[in-house]
């Protein structure tokens, strides 16, 4: 008992340093992307902020209630079952603290790429997508009931993995703090970016799958290794990102980013995504999408 309320508090403890952490890192992010931009806005700031704050509040309070307590009491369920692939592994703690970030990192590249292929998912993945200025605003602008369904994925990948909630909760930091630092419109020195590339999703990587050509939003799914887009051939980094047209093309207008209109967008008839206003649809600014090279410009 003394050793199960121990680790309770641990946890809590655990809990909290994430939201501090990941405060500070969101904080110093807006900052810096203010000083030094990646892409020039389209959009005033201060509107655009508030909107993608009002969804990144509901996208919280859904997250903190049904996620991360289901992931938590399946982690716990796991971890006195001894049940899942961590476990059977039989490695040593730290190792399997590692196994178990690196495998969540993975799966959850799949359930990246289903919110893509999957036409009913995508309906709830727009929201994300459409916002025309990426930023580190950007970071959790999802409409709620994506938060809610995913409760199903998380709960079955902790399940299958048999991830221990202190790596739960390790993997959920590093996962939103790398999120917000991939998103950021911070412009970093291109020779630092490419080596941060070589391991992690960088925020020129993450720009391309922001861009409103659809073979270039369906690459890119990683969200801390870069390496798992590489494996699967879905890594793209020859676009420049002043040739990157952020959004959605068939949600351009005004009237498509704002707060009730995109709570009930994914409930209506659908535009025709990758279609403009004008009636064109954005081509590639390379001509061999699938071309992997190391130039992030």
């Amino acid at each position: 008992m003394e050793i199960r309320e121990a680790e309770g508090r641990r946890l809590a403890r655990m809990k909290h340093l994430t939201a501090i952490i990941s405060a500070l890192v969101f904080v110093v992010l807006l900052l810096t992307e203010q000083i030094t931009p990646l892409r020039k806005k389209r959009n005033p700031f201060l509107r655009k902020f508030l909107l993608n704050m009002s969804l990144t509040v509901i996208v919280f309070l859904v997250g903190s209630v049904a996620v991360r307590n289901a992931a938590l009491l399946t982690s716990k369920w796991s971890v006195n079952n001894s049940f899942g692939i961590v476990p059977l592994l039989s490695l040593p703690k730290w190792s399997r603290l590692i196994a178990g970030i690196v495998l969540m990192d993975l799966t959850f590249y799949y359930w990246h790429w289903a919110n893509h292929r999957i036409l009913l998912l995508w309906r709830f993945h727009n929201v994300h997508h459409l916002d025309p200025d990426m930023d580190v605003s950007t970071s959790f602008r999802f409409h709620f009931v994506e938060i809610l369904y995913s409760t199903a994925f998380r709960v079955l990948q902790v399940f299958v993995l048999g991830i221990a909630p202190f790596t739960y909760v390790v993997y959920e930091t590093i996962f939103a703090c790398c999120t917000m630092f991939h998103h950021s419109n911070v412009r970093l020195p291109l020779q630092l970016e490419r080596l941060l590339n070589k391991a992690i999703v960088t925020p020129r990587m993450h720009g391309i799958h922001h861009s409103a050509v659809r073979g270039e939003t369906n690459s890119n799914y990683s969200v801390v290794l870069r390496c798992w887009d590489w494996l699967h051939r879905t890594l793209v980094l020859n676009i420049r990102q002043s040739s990157i047209n952020i959004g959605v093309p068939g949600y351009q207008e005004a009237e498509d980013n704002r707060l009730l209109t995109l709570l009930k967008m994914p409930f209506v008839k659908q535009k025709d995504y990758w279609k403009s206003t004008e009636g064109s649809f954005p081509k590639s600014n390379q001509d061999d999408i699938m071309k992997v090279t190391t130039m992030l410009e």
